[in-house]
């Protein structure tokens, strides 16, 4: 969920749909469509953590309505996150994200504010009917979100407390809110008073967590110009491009040598071998692309932020794939 942070839009939506469809293409980049897939997949994966360690599987109506629905929740308190950094950030965007619909003028400044209220709204609602786990990481989430972006507290003035935000949603409450409630909800067992985490969750969660750092400082890079305008002291604007971008490049470092080490402490729960190999195949990667980024292009820069996403996308696909497998 979570969705603080803000890139250009990973995805566009085919030429067909913003000829033809210009108002759902308008409200698609809205939503910032990199944190619609994060959020997706961050549900996906740990429904499949959930479902990998139970015996006997509950019947597949029970488990198709309560993944649907913690989706929906989470993708609406995503909406409301996003949308309510861009409210307060229409300035700002003009400069670093002119495309966006607040900042283009797509959408008015009344239209924004009632989709921000009405996605904030139905997160709670649907997440309460969902149970106290589910409810407790929404509530979580979109206050974070809210002390972000909203004055007077507005943390994303502030680097540590903006980074702070992000890897704290994204990293532990995204990950064990989620995955308490489904183990919840699919083994049909009453609230347990001290909730028991796996190993394998705790893993994932420490790996997205450090990785989430680096999303959060390296977020910023492409927005120096508008930021440093504004006076939003970001890392970037206090340290300089070429230091924030060698940082993230070894907080991620440290997260795959990390997993790769782990995945011998962790045989019981996931497949190590694949779970290693993989791991060893994207750190490949990673130092590949890196070297290709020019620091200089404010384009070459983002274009890398958005490589960064497409990792933490494909770890919410590895991981879990991984416990199947064990």
């Amino acid at each position: 969920m979570t969705k603080v942070s803000s890139p250009p839009t990973v995805i566009s939506s085919p030429n067909l749909i913003q000829q033809n469809f210009p108002g759902l293409y308008s409200f698609w980049k809205f939503s910032r469509p990199h944190t619609i897939i994060g959020t997706t997949l961050s549900v996906l994966g740990m429904y499949l953590i959930a479902l990998s360690e139970l015996r006997q599987f509950p019947g597949l109506s029970l488990q198709g309505l309560t993944l649907f629905f913690s989706w929906l929740a989470c993708i609406c308190g995503n909406i409301y996150i996003v949308g309510l950094n861009q409210l307060q950030d229409i300035e700002i965007d003009q400069i670093n994200k002119p495309n966006l619909p607040l900042a283009s003028g797509e959408y008015s400044r009344f239209q924004g504010q009632l989709i921000v209220a009405m996605t904030g709204i139905l997160a709670l609602t649907i997440a309460a009917f969902q149970g106290y786990y589910l409810l407790g990481m929404v509530g979580m989430s979109l206050f974070l979100g809210t002390i972000y972006s909203l004055p007077p507290i507005r943390l994303k003035r502030f680097p540590f407390w903006a980074a702070f935000c992000i890897f704290t949603v994204r990293g532990v409450i995204v990950n064990l809110g989620l995955y308490l409630h489904f183990n919840w909800v699919l083994s049909q067992q009453s609230i347990p008073l001290i909730p028991v985490i796996p190993p394998s969750v705790l893993a994932l969660t420490l790996f997205i967590l450090v990785f989430s750092v680096a999303i959060a400082i390296s977020k910023d890079i492409p927005d120096l110009e508008g930021d440093r305008q504004f006076q939003i002291n970001t890392l970037t604007v206090k340290l300089g491009t070429v230091t924030v971008f060698n940082l993230s490049r070894w907080i991620l470092t440290s997260c795959y040598l990390g997993m790769i080490l782990g995945s011998f402490f962790l045989q019981s729960f996931v497949n190590p071998l694949f779970l290693g190999l993989t791991h060893v195949v994207l750190l490949i990667v990673l130092w590949s692309r890196s070297q290709q980024v020019d620091l200089s292009s404010q384009q070459s820069i983002a274009q890398f932020y958005q490589f960064i996403w497409k990792l933490f996308f494909l770890e919410y696909l590895i991981f879990p794939l991984s416990c199947l497998l064990s």
